[in-house]
């Protein structure tokens, strides 16, 4: 009886799965990807190939090796501050053909340094100036602290001729003070600008302020 009684239960699941299957709702379409009367967008890779863009030409026909082998390069420079070179780009940008900046840099003295080598101690250090000071030596200083401590410094010159006078005077005295050259690495901007055959520059007039610029004949870029 359980068993005849399972099989109908089964044959009528079997009969309902069936008819839903065939008679329920079908899925409704997907909505459009664009409104009403709107062009659907295409990618310029989907494109065939044969409409406006594929058909345009260039305003001007690109420049041939020969073109270029025409041309007369320059650099001017160097410009101390990023400032200067804008300034210049864009007062000679519409005389050249090409044109293009780049950044070195450069070693400049910072001025001439004239001590007395570091001392083994702060003691020694002090004793060192109070003899100076016996001798009449007054514009003297002693570092207290990083890579120089116990150094005595005599100065800081900027042209060597003074440098050397201080450094002479001192040893006059019976001590053996020495010169240092400071240096700082420093940026320096040049442009780059190509001209078409003998055209002429006159920058100096489109950037007068400059007056340690030089003008120097470069290969072309």
């Amino acid at each position: 009886m359980f068993v005849r009684a399972l099989f109908l239960l089964l044959l009528a699941l079997n009969i309902g799965g069936a008819c839903w299957l065939a008679f329920g709702q079908k899925p409704a379409a997907p909505p459009a990807a664009t409104d009403p009367g709107v062009p659907k967008l295409v990618l310029l890779a989907e494109r065939d190939g044969d409409g406006p863009l594929a058909t345009a030409e260039l305003a001007e026909a690109p420049e041939t090796p020969v073109d270029r082998a025409n041309d007369q390069c320059r650099t001017l420079g160097p410009f101390p501050t990023q400032a200067d070179l804008r300034a210049a780009m864009n007062a000679l940008t519409p005389l050249t053909k090409r044109i293009q900046f780049r950044e070195t840099h450069a070693t400049q003295t910072r001025g001439y340094w004239v001590y007395l080598p570091a001392m083994a101690s702060r003691e020694q250090a002090l004793a060192t100036a109070r003899a100076l000071s016996a001798k009449g030596v007054r514009d003297y200083y002693i570092v207290t602290a990083g890579d120089q401590q116990n150094t005595i410094s005599l100065g800081l010159f900027r042209e060597p001729a003074n440098a050397e006078k201080r450094r002479n005077e001192i040893g006059a005295l019976g001590f053996k003070p020495q010169t240092n050259t400071r240096t700082e690495d420093l940026p320096q901007y040049w442009i780059d600008l190509a001209l078409l055959g003998d055209q002429p520059l006159d920058w100096r007039a489109r950037v007068p302020a400059q007056r340690d610029l030089r003008e120097e004949t470069i290969d072309c870029f």
